[in-house]
């Protein structure tokens, strides 16, 4: 079933749909903000990366080239190497120390100055070592970590090899990114000992390795994000005012298009209730007949006596009753006349004929006639009507009379009830078509009931008796059926007409 409403957007409604309009903006904008800072931080940590991890990977070729000159030279003082890493300190300032430490207790270390524990622990490393590189912090010089090789690099190594570096210079020239308020970076050794750390921890963090084989340092970056990195203010303030007049152009626009719909739509329930009412006009006749019929019996029967006398006048030759007589009939027949001409001119125009339609689209045009109504009385008008058309053969117009009659007194009957309800349900059932009709009002008074659809009968001061007599003459006509059903609250009006054929001719 359908639940036909019709709906009204009051300005509370427009309202909350311009707030939820905002709110659904606003978030959208913070969320496409947030991927943009995340796309940031992730763009500006890769090149970070990149630059560290090349600058990672020239120790490695230092330290090859140290090795080769310590174990080719017979110098015991090993001046050429001195003089090769006092080179690279220069040229590079992240390396402040360069060292080689004989692992003979005999031979004294040639470069930087070590502490004779530290010196120890790098002879020590040295001859453990199985080839690789070995880091560790730098207990001398805080921030540093120290690369421990053996040269040569075999069983038959002579030196510990060290380089002492700078973990915040190999950071260094960075980028402006890494200057900004909220940033965060921070290095450490792979076991987690930490190098160097500035800034604070942020939201949006990114971790990566080093992508050099023998200094795998972590490289951590952060960024904290605040209300105002993700609204910042004018970016935010224009998008608002561009979407503030998009809606307002929109709004404007769907106000023209309703405004126009509804003078459409006015035009066409204006049409539709002068049909209704000359229809009314047109069905209520047949029934006002029996109604009205003696004001055309007493004249002809007055006719008929006088045109019974004028005969005997005449045979008696009596001239002067006899035009007495003759007046007195013409007075007669032109009331008579004046009588079938008020009928003849009611009737006029002639009503449509029976045709096949869809007994949804006339229920449909008495709903928008009489939700004004309905409304005025804070009464709630429900139709529940079939998805699919509902094919009946008979006159449209005489149909939604019907419909409207019995509406229309559901209405009137709850002028004094709080939270009335008028419900009008549509069903098919077989080759059937119920229309029912319920109110929740006083309903009809038993004594009523028996000559409810007799002409005249009517329970209210100012009602002609004649809507539900009309209404019985209608559905008659169409082959169906109205009955009021017994109802514990209210009047429910039940209406059955048979479903018109399919493929039938209109």
């Amino acid at each position: 079933m359908q639940r036909n409403s019709f709906p009204l957007y009051t300005p509370t409604k427009l309202a909350l749909l311009g707030a939820g309009g905002l709110v659904l903006l606003l978030t959208i904008m913070g969320i496409a903000q947030h991927r943009a800072l995340t796309a940031e931080l992730a763009q500006e940590t890769m090149v970070l990366h990149r630059l560290a991890s090349q600058r990672a990977d020239q120790h490695d070729a230092h330290l090859t080239a140290l090795s080769a000159i310590a174990t080719a030279s017979d110098d015991p003082e090993q001046k050429l190497f001195q003089e090769v890493a006092e080179t690279i300190t220069r040229f590079f300032p992240r390396i402040t120390a360069i060292a080689l430490v004989p692992l003979q207790p005999d031979r004294i270390a040639v470069g930087a100055a070590l502490t004779p524990g530290l010196a120890a622990q790098i002879a020590e490393t040295a001859k453990a070592s199985d080839g690789t590189i070995t880091l560790l912090p730098d207990p001398d010089r805080a921030g540093h970590y120290i690369m421990i090789k053996r040269s040569p690099n075999s069983d038959a190594a002579r030196y510990g090899l060290i380089l002492s570096i700078d973990a915040a210079r190999l950071l260094d020239d960075a980028g402006a990114f890494w200057t900004q308020p909220g940033t965060g970076l921070s290095l450490s050794l792979p076991d987690g000992t930490p190098l160097f750390q500035h800034g604070k921890t942020g939201d949006l963090t990114q971790s990566k390795t080093l992508g050099s084989a023998s200094q795998p340092l972590i490289l951590t970056t952060s960024r904290t994000v605040t209300l105002f990195d993700i609204f910042p203010p004018l970016r935010s303030a224009l998008i608002l005012l561009a979407a503030a007049l998009a809606a307002l152009g929109i709004l404007a626009f769907v106000r023209q298009r309703r405004q126009a719909r509804h003078a459409l739509e006015q035009a066409r329930l204006s049409a539709l209730d002068s049909r209704l009412a000359h229809a009314a006009r047109v069905n209520a006749m047949g029934e006002m007949a029996s109604g009205l019929a003696h004001e055309l019996t007493q004249p002809l029967t007055a006719i008929l006596a006088q045109a019974q006398a004028g005969r005997r006048l005449l045979t008696r030759d009596d001239r002067e009753r006899l035009s007495s007589t003759l007046d007195d009939t013409v007075t007669q027949a032109r009331r008579a006349s004046v009588i079938l001409e008020r009928f003849r001119n009611w009737s006029r125009p002639q009503a449509t004929p029976a045709q096949p339609f869809d007994l949804r689209d006339a229920l449909r045009n008495v709903a928008a006639l009489l939700d004004p109504q309905a409304r005025a009385q804070n009464v709630a008008l429900t139709f529940e009507l079939p998805p699919a058309p509902v094919m009946v053969r008979a006159n449209p117009v005489e149909m939604e009379q019907v419909a409207f009659n019995l509406l229309r007194n559901a209405l009137e009957a709850l002028v004094d009830t709080p939270e009335g309800q008028v419900r009008t349900r549509l069903q098919s059932s077989g080759d059937q078509v119920v229309l029912t009709i319920r109110d929740n009002g006083p309903g009809v008074a038993p004594d009523l009931r028996p000559q409810l659809f007799t002409p005249f009968t009517t329970s209210r001061a100012d009602g002609t008796g004649l809507g539900l007599a009309l209404s019985q003459r209608l559905v008659e006509r169409a082959g169906g059926e109205i009955v009021l059903e017994d109802s514990t609250l209210g009047a429910s009006f039940r209406i059955t007409l048979p479903l018109a054929q399919s493929g039938s001719a209109p």
